[in-house]
């Protein structure tokens, strides 16, 4: 009786859609992942990312991937362990775009959230920008499809300056330490997809992010983020149907 109860609690939990703000949708959660590791909070929506929901096919599809990096994130350097997997993984970018979905809209695709790694595809629409801002954890980036600039931000005693540029094309990756502070800016005029990685949970953690044009520092504005989504839609459906 106890072998059928739990066999049945989980097919339960594979067959389980569980629906947040904005349509967030997780369905059919691979074996290895817990309910609790997908969930997006919906605290974590007052930070304004644009959540993609995931269908199952998804996170079939990412399931070896992810737990390539799971694993990986027990190493001693746990960072350069997953940079390891990330650039095999992007190694074939259109593999990996296949296995993830074109981007139709700006957003995150998010396939594993935890307290010790937090996975997502980012989908930057053409041309769109994020202002400085910083993760207070270490972050692997690896693109896909499409183009990503990055400025890369250092404090001063005059406040922040730019340090570097680092301007990653499909197929490269890119390291960020925890005390890291970057922009983003999608240069073409077609979508930019990359994934995403951060040694820690990254929709529980206080952020900043800095004015665009006075480079003031403040905590990150859900309100201000949301709208930059919401823009870059809004600019991208006036593209196509111009």
């Amino acid at each position: 009786m106890a072998a059928l109860e739990n066999n049945m609690s989980e097919l339960s939990r594979r067959r389980m859609i569980k629906t947040l703000g904005f349509g967030l949708s997780f369905a059919a959660l691979p074996s290895f992942m817990r309910a609790e590791m997908t969930e997006v909070p919906m605290e974590a929506l007052d930070h304004g990312e644009r959540i993609i929901p995931v269908e199952e096919k998804d996170l079939i599809e990412i399931q070896k991937f992810v737990e390539d990096c799971v694993a990986a994130n027990k190493e001693t350097n746990a960072q350069e362990a997953v940079k390891e997997v990330l650039a095999k993984g992007v190694s074939n970018p259109s593999a990996m775009l296949k296995a993830i979905g074109e981007p139709t809209e700006a957003g995150l695709k998010v396939f594993l959230r935890s307290k010790e790694l937090t996975i997502f595809a980012a989908s930057w629409t053409p041309q769109m920008n994020l202002m400085p801002h910083n993760h207070r954890m270490w972050a692997n980036i690896g693109i896909y499809t499409g183009r990503e600039d990055n400025i890369i931000w250092k404090r001063s005693k005059s406040g922040l300056e730019a340090n570097d540029v680092r301007c990653l094309f499909s197929g490269d990756v890119a390291t960020l330490n925890e005390n890291s502070i970057h922009s983003v800016t999608n240069p073409l005029q077609r979508f930019t997809g990359g994934l995403h990685i951060y040694g820690g949970d990254f929709f529980a953690t206080e952020r900043s992010q800095w004015d665009p044009e006075t480079l003031d520092e403040g905590p990150s504005n859900g309100d201000v983020i949301k709208d930059i989504f919401r823009k870059a839609n809004e600019q991208m459906l006036r593209m196509k149907n111009d």
